[in-house]
């Protein structure tokens, strides 16, 4: 067996029938949904429990990530979304045109990322413009958190369905 032959059957480049993937895909979306904004979400319910100091400290977390957030969106948000899109585009099509499941499986990964992303930022944006604090904030985080699971249970859905489909379509003897 050649060096090529090793690394290719080491290296299996079929994602939807790799374990490590399904592993990845799952860490993502917990701690997409976990980092709320950039905060973590425990913090929250420590806020509603005790008050105090660590409310004070979540809305000052708070305040730091939106602030970098929106900061960076306004200084290069044009370059953020076009090469945003122009990654997704080609992802799709390498994926789907052409028929390379590695593509398809970072697309189906990207995307829905691409959504939350687009969320945190018009999230970010109301709780500047609206300067929540408290239970208003503590609100707007937990609806936040609550779309993502959302988007991240139908990406996961979506993804299952397209990687059985793409398993069942391969084939057992190749």
């Amino acid at each position: 067996m050649d060096l090529t032959g090793l690394v290719s059957e080491t290296i299996d480049l079929r994602s939807f029938s790799n374990l490590w993937f399904w592993i990845a895909l799952a860490v993502t979306w917990s701690s997409t949904s976990h980092w709320v904004l950039g905060v973590p979400y425990d913090m929250v319910g420590r806020a509603r429990r005790q008050g105090g100091q660590a409310a004070l400290d979540l809305e000052d977390m708070v305040r730091i990530n939106v602030n970098r957030r929106l900061f960076i969106i306004e200084t290069a948000g044009l370059w953020v979304v076009g090469l945003g899109a122009a990654v997704l585009t080609m992802l799709a099509s390498l994926g789907f045109w052409y028929n390379i499941e590695l593509a398809q499986a970072l697309f189906l990964l990207g995307f829905p990322l691409s959504l939350v992303g687009l969320m945190g930022i018009a999230t970010a944006e109301r709780i500047r413009n609206r300067r929540l604090s408290g239970e208003a904030l503590w609100r707007k985080l937990t609806v936040h958190r609550f779309w993502t699971q959302v988007i991240g249970m139908i990406s996961i859905f979506v993804t299952a369905m397209w990687g059985m489909y793409q398993n069942l379509g391969y084939g057992v003897l190749g």
